[in-house]
Formats: structure tokens, sequence, C-alpha cells
């Protein structure tokens, strides 16, 4: 006999101490080798019809063996890169014609089957380099020892391999669809709908398969390995959403394993807690996003970015087997934000303006004569906004503003000014604005910075409640409100009166108790009180005070609910 390889050698060398076998395709035999998982454990023999994972470091060959023991048998090898791209080969090296005939008896042990060895190099049937998932086929192989040589010259990576003598039968992978493709059927700012056409494998096979659909900005992915692969070790396949309600995976930053995986379909975790010894914040962030969604073929991502490209890609997995055949992948960017309209303010004219929760609004006043200033009166209505001023793009103000304010600033010929409104966290905004580069007489009222009216609580009677509230040193018109209210009166009805835009105009005739006039040079007498009669006794009563400026334009003050006595 002529000898091995010494490569061939040092590599069966551990596993004929062990007296191991090559596995062949007696299906008892197979069962059992399957079973036993030390079998291929750190093993350089390919089992007939199981797929197994592995690891290359960088700039080490792997080699890997698998034999034929009759000749005309069909042979498939499928060699799946993962992380990195793969150079493999696959050579024959053939047996004796004594052991090549002898199929249906037990499979001799490793060391005496390389012993028998007659070509030392072996003939290569097959090579490639890439990172696709590329197959070898044979309708007719001779029998032989099979070595699989597998090589990564970019970096340490992950890679499965399944051999089989009996391809048609086995069909481990999924099917695709005569038109593999992924279609994009939606394309919005926010979400894209994907549609692909059903895997054979569960509609003429009846075998369990489920879509994973595959979310990242980067590029398209050819395996569901090479997607693992990019994702931490508590990364987990998602529990399909329930019917009509499709899922956003751009909701969440992690995920976890379940603490049982005994069987069962790992369950997604939105917010898992982290474990004793870690950090949460230590978790990389994931770029990628894996759903399964269990057979359905149509499906919506939503709270996408506007204006982003994004890579889907869609695999078929068997849920028996664990395998998974890839569709072909699209692309696509979505569409982008709608443009902010600008509003035009014109000159000493009262604009109202709207601003969503958290969004913002712009606005645009270019004067049409030349100026030394221009001024700007902000009424917010409800809670602090943002504003911005530029003019010609250069940035002159910004500040938060609560009630009124007014800003003044230096002008310039011809110049524009674009006004930026951001809304806040809690609730929309509402407020009035006006420009005007000839400020005579405000069109705003003054405003003392306390609001709140004062209720005295030892002048209640049964029909009648005394309150006071401060004025200015400017003289203004004030007008007092009232209605009835119920006992129960919630801050939630409290908060809706408050509306400080809300002029007297849109209240009844009936609710008006009367209107006066007030001012003071001393800010410290700056006080007024008022008594309100011919209220009902143990009554509740929603009190309002607005003051008007000179151009017409309201404000309101603070609600106050006052109680009469129920007995005098």
């Amino acid at each position: 006999m002529v000898p091995l390889h010494w490569c061939m050698l040092w590599l069966l060398l551990p596993l004929s101490s062990r007296t191991q076998k090559l596995p062949t395709r007696d299906e008892e035999l197979f069962q059992m080798q399957i079973r036993d998982k030390t079998f291929f454990h750190d093993s350089s023999v390919i089992p007939d019809g199981a797929e197994i994972s592995s690891y290359l470091f960088r700039d080490t060959p792997k080699r890997y063996f698998f034999v034929v023991e009759e000749d005309n048998t069909p042979l498939s090898v499928t060699v799946t890169p993962c992380d990195a791209p793969l150079e493999w080969k696959l050579s024959l090296q053939e047996l004796p014609e004594e052991t090549s005939g002898e199929g249906s008896g037990d499979p001799e042990p490793l060391d005496q089957q390389k012993q028998q060895i007659i070509n030392e190099e072996g003939t290569e049937l097959f090579s490639y380099k890439g990172n696709d998932v590329e197959y070898f086929i044979s309708s007719s192989s001779p029998s032989g020892l099979y070595q699989l040589e597998l090589l990564s010259t970019e970096k340490d990576t992950h890679f499965k391999v399944y051999a089989t003598t009996t391809p048609e039968s086995d069909q481990p992978y999924p099917e695709l669809p005569y038109d593999p493709r992924v279609d994009v059927t939606s394309l919005g700012r926010t979400t894209v709908t994907l549609a692909w056409k059903p895997s054979p494998t569960a509609s003429l096979l009846k075998q369990p398969i489920q879509y994973c659909v595959v979310i990242n900005k980067e590029h398209n992915f050819k395996s569901l390995c090479a997607v693992e692969a990019k994702l931490s070790a508590d990364d987990v396949f998602m529990l399909a959403p329930k019917p009509g309600l499709d899922f956003s995976p751009f909701d969440f930053a992690h995920f976890g394993f379940p603490s049982d995986n005994s069987g069962k379909e790992r369950s997604f975790l939105t917010k898992p807690s982290p474990k004793l010894g870690r950090h949460a914040y230590s978790r990389p962030k994931v770029e990628i996003q894996k759903i399964c969604i269990g057979n359905k073929n149509i499906f919506t991502i939503s709270d996408l970015k506007p204006d982003t490209q994004y890579y889907f890609d869609v695999f078929v997995a068997n849920s028996n087997s664990n395998t998974s055949t890839a569709y072909v992948g699209t692309f696509a960017r979505t569409k982008e934000e709608a443009k902010q309209k600008t509003v035009e303010l014109k000159d000493g004219k009262v604009t109202d303006v709207f601003v969503k929760r958290k969004g913002a609004k712009f606005l645009r006043f270019a004067p049409v004569s030349s100026h030394q200033k221009v001024t700007f009166f902000i009424h917010s209505c409800l809670d602090a906004v943002q504003i911005q001023v530029r003019r010609d793009g250069k940035l002159l103000l910004s500040q938060n503003v609560e009630g009124i304010r007014q800003f003044q600033l230096r002008g310039k010929p011809k110049a524009k000014y674009l006004i930026r409104l951001k809304g806040n966290k809690k609730g929309a905004s509402m407020l009035k604005i006006l420009a005007t580069t000839r400020p005579s007489k405000q069109s705003f009222p003054s405003l003392p910075e306390d609001t709140r009216i004062k209720a005295f609580d030892k002048l209640r009677t049964c029909s009648s409640a005394t309150v006071a509230w401060l004025g200015t040193q400017e003289r203004n018109k004030f007008c007092i409100y009232k209605k009835e209210v119920d006992d129960n009166y919630s801050e939630d009805q409290k908060k809706r009166e408050q509306n400080q835009c809300l002029g007297p105009d849109t209240r009844k005739k009936s609710e008006k108790v009367l209107c006066k006039y007030f001012h003071s040079q001393n800010l410290q007498k700056a006080v007024t009180t008022e008594t309100i009669k011919g209220l009902q006794p143990g009554k509740s009563y929603l009190l309002d005070v607005y003051v008007i400026g000179h151009g017409g334009h309201s404000v309101k003050y603070q609600s106050k609910v006052v109680k009469t006595r129920k007995f005098c």
C-alpha cells in the first residue's frame, strides 16, 4: 500500500485512536451517529445527509473527508460561507477495488481505510472562491475518499457544509419558486411593503417552513448564517406578529434569548433584563434586523427613516432541518420628508400658528421697505415654544417663549427673516405671532409676571366670591367672565380651558360679569379686586380674566375655580 500524505495522517490519526468509522448511508447506523453529537464534534468527517457548522481561522486551511463506497453513486456537496469569502476545493482519492464493492457490510475503522488509499495526491473535481452558496453535484460519482479543503484569507469566519449521496430524496434545503425575487409593492417615507412568491416546499412537499425578513442599510445577504454572523450572540428570531399587525423592528435596540430554549421557538424580548455581572450598555448597537413572520409572504416594515436606502432579504427556513435558502434580495430608498411650507408674515398683521408635538413650523418675513429695526411679538397660547430667528441665514435669536414676549432686532436693507418655531415634548403648541417694522402702540397687551387669579376664602358667601389679580403700568381693559361647572371639575377640563389665545368673543354674553380699565405706575400697588355677585349657594364657578390691548388682541389669565358657601 502507498502511504498517505502526512497531512492526511495528521488529520485522521486522532480519529483512529477512538477507532472512529466513516459514516455510511446505512440508515440505522446513520441515525445513531447523528444522535451521538460527540461523534462529529471537532471531527474531520462529514456525515452523509446532515449539515455541519464549523469555524475557520484566517490563512489556516481545514480539511474534511467524505466516503463514497460504491461506483455510480450520486453526490452533492454544498458549502455556505457566512461572514467572509471562502476558497474551497473538492478532490477524490480512490479506494482499492475490494473496499469499493463492499457497501453493505459494516464500515471499516479509519486506521484500516487510510492504508488502502492508492492515490497520494488525488484528483481535483471542483474549486470555488467567493462568498456565494456554491454546489458540487454529480449524478454518478466513483467510489473513493473525497477531500474538501477550505481556506479563508480575509478573516476568521464561520461556514456550513452539507454532503449527501441521496440528493433527490433528501432535499435538505427549501426550494425556491420559479421567480425567486423579492418585490417592493409599496414605498412610503417610513414604510416599505415586501412580497414574494411562496416556496414549493410548503405547498407541494408539505414540509413546515417559515419566512425570515432581514433589513439593513449596508448590503444584501446571500445566506442566513451570514446574517447570524452579523448579530451578537444574544440576537434571536422574533415571533410572528399578530394577524394584521406587521411588526416594526426599528422600535427596539436589543434582543435576548429566553432562559429556556428546549425545543421551543425563541421568544422576542423588547427590553431584556441585563444578566448578572453584565452591563446592558456593553452590547453593540445592532444595525441589522431579522424578523421571522411564519408562512405569510407579504410583510410591511414601518418606522424607517425617510430618504434612506435599505436592503431587504427574505429567507425560507425549514423548521425541521433548520436549513434555509435565500430569495433574491432587493433594495429601496424611502421617500423624502414632505417639504415644510413656509408661511409668509405680513407687516403688522397677527398670524395664528399651530405646531405639532415635537414638530416645527417655518415662517418668513420680508419687509418691502428698508428698516432700522424689526419687532416680533410672540404669544404662546399653551405650553412653551422655541423660537429661532435668522436674518439672511445668520442666527440672531434662539429662545423659549411662554406667555407673551417681544423681541426687537436690528434691521438691514432688503433683509429677509426666517423664523423657526419648534413644539415641545408635552403636546401640540398654538401661538400668535406678529412681525412689524413700525411698532407704534403694541398690538399685544403687557402682562405681569404672575397671571394667577387670587380668591379670598374668608370673603366667600352663599351668593358671591371676591377675587384679585395683578396689572401693569400700562392702562389696559380687563373683562371678567364666570361659568358654572360641576363639583368634580377635573384638571384635564381646566387644562383645556387654559388656551390663552381664546378671547372674550368666544364666550356667551350671559357669562360676562363686567369690564374695567386699570393700571398703576407703582407696580407694588398694581392690584385690583372684584366681587362677583348673583351666584347660587353651594355651586362651583370657573372665573376668567381677559386683558385687551390697544390693537384689540386679548390674553387670558389663568382660570380659577371658586365655590360659594352652601349655608350662610
